[in-house]
C-alpha cells in the first residue's frame, strides 16, 4: 500500500484507476431486480407499523421506488472487500516492500507477508479473506489473527484461502498486545485498511460498475425505472451544489440514472468509496446503519457534528460493529457527497433480510441489507424520496455487500416455535392439523 501522502486523491478519476487494475482479479457482480420488493418500497407503511417506533402517529410517507440491486454476496470472498484488498496489495513500491506496511480494520488482525513486507490488519472475518486472497494470488503467505468469536464460516474460508489462523480475544487490549507482538517480531509498520485511500478506492469501483450496469438493463427494458416520461440527452451534471429538492430537475431525471445509491455502513470505506465514485454524477449518496447499542455512530455523528470514535455493538450486523475511521468521515460528511446517514433496528434488519432470502432467492448476511431496511422501513428516508421524486418517484441502487453466513446462524437468527416451524415447513395446516398429503411439490 502506497503512504497516505502518495496516494490518488479521492476523486473519481481514481476510482476509474483502480477499477482498470483490479479488474482481472475480481467478479462483475450481478445487478438485479425485483417488482415484489419495489412494490413494497412504494406502497406506504401502516399506522399499525409505526406504533411503538419514532414515528408513531405520522402520517406514512408514500414514495415510489424502484431498486437495483449489486450484488456483492456473489463477489471474490462472498463480500466487496476484495476489491480493495486486491488495489491496497498493487500498489506496493519495492520500497514500501522493504520497510513493510500495516494495515488495520474492524474486528481481529490479519498479517500478510511479502519478503520484507508484512501487512497486521485488525479487520472483520470478511477483510480476512480477501487479504488473504489477494496475498494467496501474489504468492504472499498469510497469518490471520482473528477473534475467536468470529464465524466459523469466516474462519474456514480464510483458513481455504491458504493463511493461517490464529485465535485472540475480542477486546482491543487484546488485539493491541498480539499486534505489538508482530511488530516487534517484525518491524512492521502499521496501515489501516478500511480508511487508507487505496482501500477506499478499490471499494468505490463497485459503484462504477452498478452505474453501467443500471444503464444496460434499462436500455434494455426500460419498465424497469420509474422515469418512463422523460427525453433528453445525458447532461453530465452533478448536483453537488444543489440540495435534494432540486434534485427533480429534468437533466437528473432520465431512464437508466439512479437517482440515488445507498449502502452500509461500517468503517465507511464502502460508503465513501462508492460517494467518491459518483460524485458528480447527480446521483445522491446515503449511508445505513444498525442503530442497535449505538452501532449508529456515523448518524450520530453527523447529527452532532462530531466524528463519534466509539461503538461497542453486538449487533446481528457483525460487519458493521466498528466505528467509522476518520478519512471516511472527511468524505461522509461532506453534504456535497453523502446526504444522510440513517438507522435501523435488530427487527427491521431481519424483516428485511427475510425478504431477500425468501423474495428474491439470495443469500445474504445481516450487514448487506441494511440499506434495504432503511429503503422499507425508515419513515424519514422514505418522506424525503416522497418529496424528491415526486408521483415519478426514484430509481435506488442499493449495495449487498456480502453474504457470509451459515445456515446455522440464519436459524438462530429466525428461530420460532416448533408450532411456527411445522407450519413454515407444510407440516401442519392454518389450524394445527398435521396431515400427510400426496402432492406434487
Amino acid at each position: 500500500m502506497a503512504d497516505i501522502e502518495k496516494t490518488l486523491p479521492l476523486e473519481r478519476s481514481s476510482v476509474q484507476a483502480a477499477h482498470e487494475l483490479i479488474k482481472p482479479h475480481i467478479h462483475l457482480t450481478p445487478v438485479l431486480t425485483s417488482a415484489t420488493l419495489s412494490t413494497l418500497a412504494s406502497t406506504p407503511q401502516t399506522p399499525e407499523a409505526l406504533v411503538g417506533t419514532p414515528y408513531e402517529g405520522r402520517t406514512p410517507a408514500n414514495p415510489r421506488i424502484n431498486f437495483f440491486f449489486k450484488c456483492e454476496n456473489y463477489q471474490r470472498i462472498g463480500a466487496f472487500k476484495a476489491r480493495g484488498a486486491f488495489h491496497a496489495l498493487m500498489q506496493l513500491s519495492d520500497e514500501e516492500r522493504a520497510r513493510g506496511v500495516v494495515t488495520t480494520s474492524s474486528g481481529g488482525i490479519a498479517i500478510l507477508s511479502l519478503i520484507f513486507c508484512l501487512f497486521v490488519c485488525f479487520c472483520d472475518g470478511n477483510h480476512a479473506q480477501a487479504l488473504a486472497l489477494a496475498a494467496r494470488t501474489y504468492g504472499i503467505p498469510a497469518h490471520v489473527v482473528m477473534p475467536a468469536i468470529s464465524t466459523p464460516s469466516k474462519i474456514e474460508a480464510t483458513k481455504g484461502y491458504g493463511a493461517e489462523v490464529i485465535f485472540s480475544g475480542s477486546t482491543a487490549q487484546e488485539r493491541e498486545a498480539i499486534a505489538a507482538e508482530v511488530k516487534k517480531r517484525t518491524g512492521a509498520v502499521f496501515v489501516p485498511p478500511d480508511f487508507h485511500p487505496d482501500i477506499i478506492l478499490g471499494q468505490g469501483t463497485t459503484a462504477l460498475e452498478l452505474e453501467k450496469q443500471v444503464q444496460e438493463l434499462v436500455a434494455r427494458d426500460a419498465a424497469l425505472s420509474v422515469h418512463q416520461n422523460t427525453s433528453g440527452a445525458v447532461s453530465g451534471q452533478g448536483i453537488t451544489s444543489r440540495s435534494i429538492d432540486d434534485h427533480d430537475s429534468s437533466s437528473q431525471k432520465r431512464p437508466g440514472h439512479l437517482d440515488a445509491v445507498i449502502t452500509p455502513l461500517g468503517g465507511g470505506g464502502l460508503l465513501s468509496g462508492v460517494a467518491t465514485a459518483l460524485s458528480g454524477t447527480g446521483t445522491l449518496v446515503f449511508g445505513a446503519e444498525p442503530s442497535f447499542e449505538g452501532a449508529d455512530d456515523g448518524r450520530r455523528s453527523l447529527a452532532s457534528g462530531k466524528h463519534i470514535i466509539n461503538v461497542n455493538s453486538l449487533t446481528i450486523a457483525d460487519g458493521l460493529r466498528t466505528h467509522m475511521k476518520y478519512i471516511p468521515w472527511t468524505v461522509i460528511s461532506n453534504k456535497e457527497k453523502v446526504k444522510g446517514v440513517f438507522a435501523v433496528s435488530e427487527e427491521q434488519i431481519l424483516q428485511a433480510m427475510k425478504l431477500v432470502l425468501e423474495r428474491m432467492k439470495v443469500f445474504v448476511e445481516p450487514s448487506a441489507v441494511v440499506g434495504l431496511a432503511v429503503c422499507l422501513y425508515d419513515e424519514d428516508f422514505r418522506a424525503l424520496v416522497e418529496k424528491g421524486g415526486g408521483e415519478e418517484g426514484w430509481d435506488v441502487g442499493v449495495v449487498l455487500s456480502g453474504g457470509n453466513t451459515t445456515v446455522e446462524a440464519i436459524s438462530k437468527m429466525f428461530s420460532v416455535t416448533e408450532k411456527r416451524a411445522e407450519r413454515a415447513t407444510s407440516k401442519v395446516d392454518p389450524h394445527g392439523e398435521r396431515k400427510a398429503e400426496d402432492v406434487p411439490g
